[in-house]
């Protein structure tokens, strides 16, 4: 099939007429769907039941240390949970601190220490007017969220094949103001992108103007890969070592799609001095995070053997539904030349690029069919997509039945916008 740009007038009617009918007769048919986060689906949130049989038989309330979990103490984590992480991470467990459920909390938290406490003993970022993060577009919108909720002025640069384009970053911390940023260096949110080794190098060589400069390095998807041979990620601590430039980066993540997405464990992973500074916030801020949650996790994967085996698990259930998404864009908008797509190894989305300026409208016609996604523009800071071309789509929670609808009714939306777009532009 020649590309939809080349068709003849009557041969794009044509085109256009047909894809209307099979989306009016999906409107027709009233159905409701939901691509819009990536939640895992009842099947996958089953894998970690067992965590609600332990007992106090099981676990004696007792942490390797000889800590009664049930009371306070042991702000940092349990010593086998924050081994677990160490492992999980590739750090020292002396340098990572288990908390409680949610890695987006921890984040919050320390873009609020830096804000109004400083770090490596600089003016706090909030006495800054002109406080700037860098983000990588498209990205995650809670990130986002966070950096505008403080007041840092985002600037954006692309995503290439082998992650962020380096070249744009490195101009950039060349100025003060610039503070930092936040990645998801492993199957990125939401273009499903590893960093190259050459990526992962370079960022840990950066000598920015801002002393205080930190990469927020969201481990979200460590361990999520989809296929036997997943990506492979250089160990950014390593190789920030050798530059001594380690402080510069404070790691995140979390077990919320390994066992429960409301009710895991989150970690951070940090160099000595961040431990310390993080260290007096937290002696203030909390007395211990959930001690007895971290030991059952701990009890039932005591290693990173045990967790990739879990993953596993998760693959062979997430598995089916990226293919069959994949599937229906390749059979359906594959030759027409109107749509670009990631087949990610791992992660949890798929990003849809369609005709520039038709984004907004594809969201349209999906709703009108009764199918949500991810707010147009949500992968970009504030909400705009400059191109208005981003849509991002997250298979995890529906059944694969469900998916092929919803991809039939996305690749209808993006057949029937590039038509209307064509058709505009002559």
């Amino acid at each position: 099939m020649k590309h939809l740009i080349d068709f003849t007038a009557e041969q794009l009617a044509s085109f256009e007429a047909d894809a209307q009918k099979k989306y009016d007769e999906f409107v027709s048919k009233g159905i409701t769907l939901n691509m819009a986060r990536g939640k895992p689906a009842p099947e996958q949130l089953d894998l970690s039941d067992k965590l609600f049989s332990l007992t106090a038989d099981d676990t004696g309330f007792i942490a390797s240390d000889g800590s009664d979990c049930r009371n306070y103490g042991l702000l940092y984590g349990i010593p086998e949970c924050r081994k677990l992480f160490g492992e999980i991470l590739g750090v020292d467990p002396k340098n990572i601190i288990a908390c409680g459920s949610s890695s987006l909390n921890l984040m919050f938290d320390y873009i609020a220490q830096c804000c109004y406490s400083g770090v490596s003993g600089c003016e706090p970022w909030i006495y800054n007017k002109n406080k700037k993060f860098i983000a990588i577009v498209p990205g995650y919108d809670r990130h986002f969220a966070i950096a505008e909720y403080f007041g840092l002025q985002m600037i954006n640069v692309p995503m290439v094949a082998e992650g962020p384009d380096m070249d744009m970053i490195e101009e950039l911390i060349k100025d003060p103001d610039v503070k930092g940023m936040f990645c998801v260096p492993k199957y990125s949110n939401p273009d499903g992108i590893t960093y190259s080794d050459e990526t992962v190098r370079r960022l840990a060589k950066m000598k920015p103007a801002a002393k205080d400069f930190r990469v927020i390095w969201d481990a979200a998807y460590i361990v999520h890969d989809l296929y036997e041979e997943g990506d492979e990620l250089l160990n950014i601590f390593d190789e920030a070592c050798k530059y001594g430039n380690e402080d510069n980066f404070v790691a995140f993540t979390s077990t919320s799609k390994i066992t429960f997405a409301g009710a895991g464990v989150s970690a951070i992973a940090v160099s000595d001095r961040n431990f310390e500074e993080i260290s007096r916030r937290l002696t203030l801020q909390i007395i211990s995070y959930d001690k007895i949650n971290q030991l059952k996790h701990s009890f039932i994967y005591k290693t990173l053997d045990d967790v990739k085996a879990q993953m596993k698990k998760h693959a062979e259930i997430m598995r089916p539904k990226f293919m069959t998404v994949l599937s229906v864009l390749n059979e359906e908008l594959g030759e027409l030349g109107i749509a670009k797509w990631n087949e990610p190894k791992g992660g949890y989305f798929i990003s849809l690029d369609v005709e520039t300026g038709s984004a907004k409208y594809v969201g349209e016609l999906c709703k009108n069919a009764g199918l949500t996604l991810t707010g147009v523009g949500a992968t970009y800071p504030y909400g705009i997509d400059p191109e208005d071309k981003n849509i991002r789509l997250a298979p995890s929670c529906p059944s694969v039945e469900e998916l092929k609808a919803a991809s039939e009714i996305i690749c209808l939306a993006v057949k029937l916008a590039a038509c209307k777009a064509i058709r505009e532009s002559k």
